[in-house]
């Protein structure tokens, strides 16, 4: 098996993850799921990290006593946002584009959260590629993304994410 370690200490297996290294490569995944990523447990102290850094403390984020009692979920939930950053994170998981300048975040559109993701959930994201155009020499990918929680049928969100990358 060959497999990498990442900055944070879990592996990739490599074998499985899609090389990309221009933009007519990208191009011929129109249409197709690129892959899927390795699970992630969202944990209490990844949500009060992140908590802490977006001053966003409510209750049904940070206080696991209240929300035992007064969240109808009985237990804390991430920050909707909180997932939504994953996205880089599991991306890298499912491909590696190559021969970069620079890759960007351009944006989000038609984005559905469909459900909570709960402390202790597992999540992954399902990634294909919606569409792709050469912007003078820049590519701008269109990627379906959903996150899947582990053993739910409903995603925690849905949409299509933008990036732009300066292909050398």
């Amino acid at each position: 098996m060959n497999l990498i370690l990442l900055k944070n200490k879990s592996f990739v297996n490599l074998a499985s993850m899609v090389i990309i290294k221009s933009h007519a490569e990208f191009e011929s995944y129109v249409g197709r799921e690129i892959g899927v990523s390795d699970w992630h447990q969202i944990t209490q102290e990844q949500i009060n990290q992140f908590a802490d850094a977006t001053l966003d403390h409510q209750w049904i984020h940070v206080d696991t006593e209240r929300a035992k009692t007064e969240s109808p979920f009985k237990t804390t939930i991430a920050h909707g946002y909180l997932t939504l950053s994953l996205i880089p994170y599991f991306w890298k998981q499912v491909a590696e584009v190559q021969n970069l300048k620079m890759e960007v975040n351009y944006g989000i559109e038609q984005l559905k959260f469909g459900q909570a993701v709960l402390v202790n959930n597992e999540v992954r994201c399902r990634v294909s590629l919606k569409a792709i155009i050469n912007l003078r020499g820049i590519t701008k990918a269109t990627l379906f993304i959903t996150l899947e929680i582990k053993d739910q049928v409903k995603p925690a969100f849905s949409g299509d994410t933008l990036f732009l990358y300066h292909f050398m």
